[in-house]
């Protein structure tokens, strides 16, 4: 159940982080123009919160459906719905945090291999 709350608290997250930056996205100069590299963590913040969402909503409801539970890989999934983002912001910002993408990728990565593991 955990899983689904997430998937949802995560689209409205991206609803909103799309939303604010989408203010000033006119401006073609803001942040340094299209292509900087504050832009476009605000950017792939924006989308994370989307896409590990729907991560999350294929587990939540998997795991219904399957009767099954899987707490170890929900654990490390919610880890890298938080940390996704945060280290995208962090390093818009700090580019010295791009060196901990390691930490949420890695986190739902395994999270992904430890589910399909159960499931087999």
């Amino acid at each position: 159940m955990i899983n689904l709350t997430a998937a949802w608290i995560g689209f409205a997250l991206g609803a909103v982080s799309g939303a604010i930056p989408g203010l000033f996205f006119h401006n073609v100069d803001w942040l340094g123009g299209y292509a900087s590299w504050p832009r476009r963590l605000i950017r792939l913040a924006h989308i994370s919160f989307f896409g590990i969402g729907f991560l999350n909503l294929g587990m939540g409801l998997t795991c219904r459906v399957l009767e099954m539970e899987v707490q170890t890989a929900s654990v490390l999934m919610l880890v890298g719905a938080v940390l996704m983002p945060t280290v995208c912001y962090l390093s818009a910002f700090r580019p010295l945090f791009r060196h901990l993408f390691f930490i949420p990728a890695g986190s739902i990565l395994l999270s992904i291999i430890l589910f399909i593991e159960r499931m087999v």
